[in-house]
């Protein structure tokens, strides 16, 4: 028993055996027995229990049948694995009873996705389970035909199957030839298409069961919302916009015939009279700040006007702005 103690520890696992051992075991087993020295490179024999001390001479070993030491070696594996199916077993008994109760908990009913690839796979999943309405709202008009690509794919395979498709984007997206490339690709009719001059963020709902919304600013993050009460709500902002929306076949109104200023040129005069910025206006009317820029100097021109200043009260006066401003939507109106 001392000698045992002699021999170093090996560095792989308990329930491993190396090359050297192998071949030793592989000696011992044609010759019926190992010098006790020869394993000083395999230690992994004797803690496996595959040689045992000679009876007759303690300096050499006899090697244990293969079949006996399996069934030594895989009986704590065994008992493993029977220990997890049995926990695994009882841990189903228990909560799968609880799903009926949890799947009314609100807190469960959201779920935050984190990342691009999880977004666009939660996305392709719900738009292949949907079955009647596709509603979407896209802020801007600078979307990539890497974005574009996937909602072409994914809304050509929403109409094949049958289902209704209302897109709500806007005014700037007129002139965008990506948005322009996309809406080629249906028929007149396949796909319901409305501008406004600004919207919310980025909202789509998938037959009034599930929304997702952006939960950044940079829409890395989101939140995929199955609550009733919350899809109802976005159901209700979605029909109002709609209904305050111009289809995109019908051509925007100028403010006046005497002073041609269009549709987005009255977004932005409107966002100037109130003080913002030309990044925040920019940033809500969904153009860049060069696009931007570009139409407040149209304006500046149309009014001839001398300065930042001066066009603030010519906006006012002559009418393009109405500093009453707006009346906000009901959302329990007749237009729900």
């Amino acid at each position: 028993m001392g000698e045992d103690t002699d021999i170093p520890a090996h560095p792989h696992g308990p329930r491993e055996l190396c090359e050297p051992a192998v071949q030793l075991y592989t000696e011992a087993l044609r010759k019926g027995r190992i010098a006790r020295s020869d394993l000083t490179p395999a230690p992994c024999l004797i803690d496996m229990a595959l040689v045992r001390p000679d009876p007759q001479d303690a300096a050499w070993l006899q090697p244990v049948p293969p079949s006996a030491a399996l069934a030594h070696l895989l009986q704590p594996i065994t008992r493993e694995i029977h220990e997890r199916v049995r926990l695994t077993t009882a841990l189903t008994e228990t909560l799968t009873p609880l799903t009926a109760v949890a799947s009314d908990d609100p807190n469960l009913a959201i779920t935050v996705l984190e990342g691009m690839p999880l977004i666009q796979s939660a996305l392709a999943q719900a738009t292949s389970a949907a079955t009647r309405e596709f509603l979407t709202l896209q802020p801007g008009s600078t979307r990539s035909p890497q974005v574009l690509g996937p909602a072409l794919r994914q809304a050509l395979s929403a109409i094949e199957r049958g289902i209704s498709i209302r897109h709500i984007y806007q005014h700037s997206a007129r002139y965008s030839p990506h948005v322009r490339d996309y809406l080629e690709h249906f028929t007149p009719g396949q796909v319901q298409v409305r501008t406004m001059e600004q919207t919310c963020d980025r909202l789509i709902i998938l037959d009034r069961e599930v929304a997702f919304i952006p939960a950044t600013r940079q829409r890395d993050v989101a939140l995929e919302i199955r609550h009733p009460a919350l899809v109802t709500y976005f159901v209700q902002v979605y029909e109002v916009l709609w209904a305050q929306a111009t289809p995109i076949a019908e051509l925007l109104p100028l403010v006046s015939p005497d002073t041609p200023v269009t549709a987005v040129q009255r977004g932005i005069a409107r966002l100037l009279v109130e003080g913002n910025t030309d990044e925040v206006v920019a940033r809500r009317m969904g153009i860049s700040v060069r696009t931007c820029r570009s139409h407040i100097a149209k304006l500046t021109q149309a009014l001839n006007a001398s300065g930042r200043t001066h066009l603030g009260a010519l906006l006012v006066q002559s009418g393009i702005v109405d500093t009453a401003g707006p009346a906000l939507p009901q959302l329990g109106s007749k237009n729900q």
